[in-house]
């Protein structure tokens, strides 16, 4: 029969240390930015919509 080689196991240490406290404070300005620009945008093709009509009546 082979012979078997044992691996050494790893030994795992537990710390029993509490949780360090992180804060979440994400940045949203370009997303503000992006919103900004696509309602701009969005009124301005609702503006040339209602102009065409009147135009096109």
């Amino acid at each position: 029969m082979a012979k078997k080689n044992k691996r050494p196991t790893p030994s795992v240490i537990v710390m029993n240390t509490p949780p360090q406290k992180v804060e979440f404070n994400p940045d949203y300005s370009m997303i503000k930015k992006d919103l900004v620009r696509i309602g701009s945008l969005a009124g301005f093709f609702i503006l040339v919509l209602v102009v065409l009509s009147f135009i096109l009546k």
